[in-house]
């Protein structure tokens, strides 16, 4: 709204500039129906201004304009005056027109001033606004203080951006919604209702203009955020590229393939105003994870998410979330949460991986920590195992006993679990034969140790025993023992085995050593004493016979031995 003492037209008016002695006014009766050609008189009269000769044309006239919209499309004759200004008149005031305090009843025909951006018609009787459709440069419209009862013909007017119907008689807001640029709306002083009920409206938008420019600014904060994630993802990735080129004799390291594509973010047209410019600039792009809850998904972007795994959700929280996903990190890092979520997220059910790196066949065995799963989302982002024309089959397979309904999107089938059935039932097979006793001991719980020893005593092999179990635990909701063997060792616990191994294997060839050694001595020692025996021997038994040849002297000898001992 526009305070009052900043209205035009409210102050002290200027005195009106210099104008021609003559001034040259139309007066043209017209109707819808029919327009007669314009008459022309002129009034002569020194230092008038047009404003004057308009009030003069305009009372000896006696018009009312008092005529409502059914009158005005009749055949009745309705009588507008016609202003015409000079060029001098032009010049002064190019833009602008002030028709204030002239007794108008109606808006006046403006002839040749297309051009206008302001006028005023403040202080008249005005009852209709009409006249001024052609005026399509007009910004400003000024009509306060008039007997305007409703609001009409602005319809054309695009460009208005300020429009003044303080103290008139309006009784309800109508016909704006052509004003796209209408910026102030001044409606004081006219009667009380609508007037309220708009102010209502425009707290309320004003508060949703907030709230949006809240939202758009947490939009924009979570785009800078998951970009920055990207990029790390994509440098961290590359390192990797990297240095496996560098170092292509470490076979015997588990080797990171670089699966991962560059994240590319489609281009945003974002026409923001200044303030929500200003404050993006202030917007941190430090953060290397993201965790939200939009619906019923859990977003997890960047490793570092993975952490907030062990904070406190409320059980509210936590009941909604059907749908899990992950985005720019490690497929061996979301191994180790995998038995957190089914005890966090109960209600869990679908799975999403996006630039994860699953790049072997064997990672899907580490899914069966999961409690249960319905369906599986494996992006080919990031993903190279996508590629693998096997790779549904072999899900189905590994994770039979979960019933997967959905992979990637499309319904899972009989015919498709019958065929991971044929195509990898001999690896389950072959990998529980093969395994020592003790390994397969360690890997399974206590119940199905009792199935193992139940099946190495021979009491499992008859026929059709093994499909019993396999049925059996799929009823259960358990998966079969052969399968149980396809299990998934990360990276890092490989790395820790291997180190384990190395400092085994340095222990045990230290240990061998040390015997060698101990031997080869005990050896030498004893091909030496082989030599030096036999006359070793003969000193021996001289000194024997020299020391027992004089009888007295050996026994006080072995006497006072006798007595040194006590």
């Amino acid at each position: 709204m526009v305070p009052s003492k900043c209205r035009p037209g409210r102050g002290p008016r200027a005195a009106p500039g210099p104008v021609n002695n003559c001034l040259q006014l139309v007066i043209q009766t017209s109707s819808i129906a029919d327009k007669n050609k314009p008459f022309e008189f002129r009034i002569n009269k020194e230092q008038s201004s047009f404003h004057n000769r308009l009030l003069q044309h305009d009372l000896e006239k006696n018009y009312s304009g008092r005529q409502d919209n059914a009158n005005f499309g009749s055949s009745s004759s309705i009588t507008f005056p016609v202003l015409q200004r000079t060029a001098e008149e032009k010049i002064l005031n190019s833009d602008r027109l002030t028709l204030e305090r002239q007794k108008l009843t109606v808006c006046p025909i403006i002839d040749g001033e297309d051009h206008l951006r302001l006028l005023n018609f403040q202080h008249n009787f005005i009852t209709r606004i009409q006249n001024i459709s052609n005026l399509q440069h007009l910004v400003f419209l000024d009509l306060y203080d008039n007997q305007i009862e409703e609001i009409s013909g602005l319809s054309t007017l695009r460009s208005l951006r300020v429009l003044l119907l303080g103290k008139n008689r309006l009784k309800k807001i109508s016909n704006l919604e052509s004003l796209k640029n209408l910026d102030v709306l001044d409606l004081h002083g006219n009667q009380e209702e609508e007037r309220r009920m708009a102010s209502v409206a425009a707290r309320k938008e004003e508060e949703r203009k907030r709230e949006s420019h809240k939202q758009t600014l947490l939009k924009e904060k979570k785009r800078l955020t998951i970009c920055n994630i990207a990029h790390q993802w994509e440098i961290q990735q590359n390192r990797v590229a990297l240095v496996a080129a560098l170092n292509p004799e470490k076979d015997n390291e588990p080797c990171q393939i670089n699966g991962s594509a560059a994240y590319v973010f489609p281009e945003e047209s974002r026409s923001l105003d200044t303030i929500l410019s200003s404050a993006v600039q202030g917007l941190s792009v430090l953060e290397s994870h993201l965790v939200e809850v939009e619906g019923d998904t859990l977003y997890l972007y960047g490793s570092g998410a993975l952490e907030c795994l062990e904070r406190n959700w409320s059980v509210q929280t936590a009941a909604t979330v059907v749908t899990v996903s992950f985005m720019f990190m490690e497929f061996d890092e979301i191994v180790q949460v995998l038995t957190k979520l089914k005890i966090k997220f109960p209600n869990f059910v679908h799975l999403k991986f996006k630039e994860t790196n699953l790049v072997a066949l064997q990672q899907f065995n580490a899914l069966a920590q999961v409690n249960r799963i319905e369906q599986l989302t494996v992006d080919p982002q990031g993903n190279p195992v996508v590629g693998f024309t096997f790779w549904k089959y072999y899900v189905l397979f590994r994770l039979n006993h979960f019933n997967l309904q959905k992979i990637n999107g499309i319904e899972v089938t009989q015919n498709d679990i019958v065929m991971g059935e044929r195509l990898f039932g001999i690896l389950a097979y072959v990998a529980s034969s093969e395994l020592p006793h003790y390994r397969m001991f360690s890997l399974l719980g206590e119940s199905r140790r009792k199935q193992i020893h139940y099946l190495l005593e021979g009491k499992g092999k008859k026929s059709g025993t093994g499909n019993e179990e396999s049925n059996d635990n799929r009823r259960a909701g358990g998966e079969s023992t052969a399968r149980a063997m396809l299990n998934y060792t990360t990276k890092d616990f490989h790395m820790e085995k291997l180190e384990e191994v190395k400092d085994r294997k340095t222990l045990c060839q230290t240990y061998v050593e040390n015997l060698v050694k101990e031997a080869a001595d005990i050896n030498m020692k004893n091909e030496s004493l082989q030599k030096l025996w036999p006359q070793m021997f003969i000193e021996l038994v001289r000194d024997a016979v020299i020391e027992v040849r004089n009888k007295n002297s050996y026994m006080k000898l072995c006497l006072q031995r006798i007595a040194d001992q006590k």
